[in-house]
């Protein structure tokens, strides 16, 4: 399993990218923004990146085995998890199923149904072919792991664990004993809505609307917006809440 530290201190943040992403593609420009927080960890997921794959499908329980194996492996005990899109999902597993490693989690336009996304996206995620797949994060794969077989893998894995994606139960939201900050966007592929409905089933959860669209208040790659200063406003905002 890939990755990257960055700083030092007690209590590092863990990153977790989105789907079909690296560490540089959803990270790249919020990482630097995030700096003044202390020590921070950023991984690449099973056949994500530089990440080697398995005989298994994907699936966000066990992307949330497999940090929690990690934090393990460097004896961490607890820690703050920060996820953005699929990534959210996988921390809300993460503090579901491994309570004791958590600290805080910062969840980022996730959702915990498949009603929760725009309508059309599990219809559209039927049909989509490489072809589909943003260029900017095909690029970045090809980048650090110039093997087209392996990018399409992911690819297929990566629609595959959207497809098979089954609802939580409310029920395992209530569980959650981390403290919680909710982001998503005005304009985001997760309904605001959804994302209230979140906020109001895990225990003291937080939750900040943004201006603009999916990953672009972190300065995602296929979403960034040249000159915005949004994410360095989302980098306070998370820096605040993790050192309160």
């Amino acid at each position: 399993m890939y990755y990257e530290t960055y700083g030092s201190g007690s209590t590092p943040l863990v990153l977790i990218h989105g789907g079909g992403s690296t560490i540089e593609t959803s990270f790249g420009n919020l990482i630097p923004l995030l700096s003044k927080y202390g020590k921070i960890i950023a991984v690449e997921l099973q056949a994500h990146g530089r990440t080697s794959d398995r005989d298994a499908a994907e699936s966000f329980e066990q992307d949330a085995n497999d940090v929690a194996a990690l934090l393990k492996h460097l004896k961490i005990k607890q820690a703050n998890i920060l996820g953005f899109s699929n990534g959210g999902t996988t921390t809300m597993q993460i503090a579901i199923r491994h309570p004791e490693i958590v600290n805080k989690i910062v969840v980022i336009s996730a959702n915990y149904k498949r009603d929760g996304l725009l309508p059309g996206f599990f219809e559209g995620m039927q049909q989509a072919t490489l072809d589909n797949m943003p260029k900017p994060l095909k690029t970045a794969f090809l980048k650090v792991t110039p093997d087209q077989k392996k990018l399409q893998n992911m690819f297929e894995k990566d629609k595959n664990r959207m497809l098979n994606f089954k609802d939580y139960a409310d029920e395992s939201l209530r569980s959650i004993a981390a403290k919680t900050l909710l982001i998503v966007a005005q304009h985001d592929v997760v309904t605001l809505e959804h994302s209230v409905q979140m906020a109001k089933l895990i225990p003291d959860a937080q939750l900040v609307v943004l201006p603009g669209t999916h990953g672009s208040f972190i300065g995602e790659i296929c979403s960034t917006e040249s000159g915005s200063k949004i994410p360095e406003a989302t980098a306070i905002l998370i820096t605040d809440f993790l050192k309160r």
